[in-house]
């Protein structure tokens, strides 16, 4: 006798599915959205659709829930446990997100929760793509206890792992305060959203009760105090939609990880166009201050550039651009800020400029025109000396293609800082406006001339006339070139080609570094 055994129907088991995975995405009720949106903040899904290319995003471990007890949680276990991965495309190439659910728990880390970002980001580097981190949660799920402080370990840890191997981004849309806030700090671009990004290690209410000082969430640990003030945050926007598609343009600028070369572009610039323009926009006095950023405009591809940390350490310009459809990463003194002089926040932020280009292969042009470093005593006490060096070593550290171009005056150790030839730039050219010494004519020649000056009948006529002596003998536009450290001055009008030029010819550079665990940076 044969046995037929029925065969289960499994149209009703995969709509059981599909309707638990609807319920999933959904979150934990309309109200909630509606709460969330009150607030001027998307969900995380929405959120996500605004960073990807359309219809690309793949969500995994969307049904995760946690396993805690005690205080009510084993009552509360809803799906994703409040935060959102997966990976998707931008611009057709991979990237992997993890995004905060304020909706649930809000957006708190729980153990659950950080193994999905875990997960993530182990992915993400067994993959080699970036990581876009959403981030809008109310810190450590205190029911949790220690446990979700350790979920915060493993982040960090893997941050650490993956710091210079992988882009990292952290975008903060809402709430990420205490140890969260650490994350965000080791990644190597923050964006912020004013109004509704907070990031802060202890929040208004403690530093009242410790210090008696009032201040508000905002002016705390907002994004234009984390732009203009700390430095925290290279970014800062009025909504989401625009914020989300800076990320995305950003992306479009690195390499997906740091064995690649940053992605080239078609350019219909053309890369013999002649930049006329320059010898007007740059006064041939050293001592007028003009806009830097209108001689970058200039020079690069179309007149466009991604400027990061545009409001804090005004005085250095630092930026990913393109030259003939080629990334590069600009490094320029600014004059219409402090008169383009080097200080702390200054030599702090183009030092992690230099470092982040360096780690995803992206040569280095460095624009100069820096009458020293800024004297004072807030300085010193300060530390410039330990800030000064950071930038000094994260370009001797650097194997990128480097160029140096000296538009007007380099003075003292600041001129060695900004990727002198003594430090190892492989190019280094300059406008026939410029003067490289130790410093300017007229201080020089007060100390060397110091006593001629005080004995003599007439100390202005006699100053005026050592100034013009040492100007002509040290700091004549061509005394760098005869001596090899200037490798050729040029017209500025053939700026743009020169750059191209030398830039196309230094792609193929190798400079291994030193066989080391790793070096010692000024801290």
């Amino acid at each position: 006798m044969t046995v037929v055994h029925e065969r289960p129907e499994t149209h009703g088991h995969s709509a059981e599915m599909h309707a638990l995975y609807e319920q999933a995405r959904n979150g934990p009720s309309r109200a909630a959205t509606d709460a969330q949106h009150a607030k001027g903040k998307l969900t995380a899904r929405e959120r996500i659709d605004l960073l990807f290319d359309e219809g690309t995003f793949n969500e995994v471990e969307t049904l995760r829930r946690h396993r805690a007890t005690g205080f009510g949680l084993e009552a509360k276990r809803p799906h994703t446990d409040g935060v959102v991965i997966g990976w998707g495309k931008v611009f057709g190439r991979t990237v992997f997100v993890y995004a905060h659910d304020f909706r649930i728990f809000g957006g708190a880390l729980g153990e659950a929760h950080a193994e999905k970002i875990h997960k993530l980001m182990d992915l993400a580097e067994a993959a080699g793509a970036p990581v876009v981190g959403l981030c809008d949660g109310a810190g450590a799920r205190i029911q949790e206890g220690v446990t979700a402080l350790a979920g915060y370990g493993g982040i960090f840890q893997r941050n650490v792992r993956n710091s210079g191997v992988i882009p990292q981004i952290s975008v903060v849309l809402g709430p990420c305060a205490g140890g969260a806030a650490y994350s965000p700090a080791l990644t190597d671009f923050v964006f912020m959203v004013r109004g509704t990004a907070q990031m802060f290690i202890t929040g208004p209410d403690v530093v009242q009760a410790v210090t008696g000082e009032e201040i508000s969430q905002e002016g705390l640990g907002g994004a234009d105090t984390h732009t203009s003030l700390s430095g925290v945050s290279g970014f800062a926007y009025d909504d989401e939609a625009s914020c989300l598609a800076d990320v995305r343009h950003l992306l479009s600028l690195l390499p997906q990880n740091n064995r690649e070369q940053p992605p080239a572009e078609q350019c219909d610039d053309p890369a013999d166009r002649r930049t006329e323009e320059l010898a007007e926009l740059v006064p041939a006095d050293p001592n007028r201050s003009y806009d830097m950023r209108k001689v970058i405009e200039e020079i690069v591809d179309d007149g466009e550039f991604f400027e990061v940390h545009e409001n804090w350490a005004t005085n250095v310009v630092c930026a990913l651009t393109r030259l003939d459809g080629q990334v590069v990463g600009i490094v320029a003194n600014q004059p219409a800020a402090l008169a383009g002089v080097l200080d702390i926040p200054a030599s702090e932020k183009a030092a992690r400029f230099v470092q982040t280009c360096d780690s995803f292969n992206i040569p280095l042009v460095t624009l100069v025109d820096v009458p020293g470093f800024l004297p004072g005593v807030d300085q010193e006490h300060g530390g410039i000396i330990r800030h000064g060096a950071k930038l000094l070593y994260a370009y001797c550290n650097a194997t990128v293609p480097r160029i140096q171009l000296i538009l007007r005056k380099a003075y003292g150790g600041a001129y060695i800082v900004m990727d002198s030839r003594s430090i190892g730039t492989d190019l280094s050219l300059a406008w026939p406006t410029n003067e490289i010494a130790v410093m300017g004519a007229e201080g020089a020649a007060n100390v060397i001339f110091r006593r001629e000056i005080a004995a003599s009948d007439d100390p202005e006529a006699t100053r005026a006339a050592r100034i013009k002596e040492y100007r002509s003998q040290l700091m004549h536009p061509y005394y760098a070139a005869e001596r090899g450290l200037v490798d050729d001055v040029i017209d500025p009008a053939e700026t743009r080609i020169r750059l191209i030029k030398a830039l196309d010819m230094l792609r193929a550079k190798s400079a291994p570094l030193p066989s080391r665990k790793h070096g010692n940076q000024p801290q």
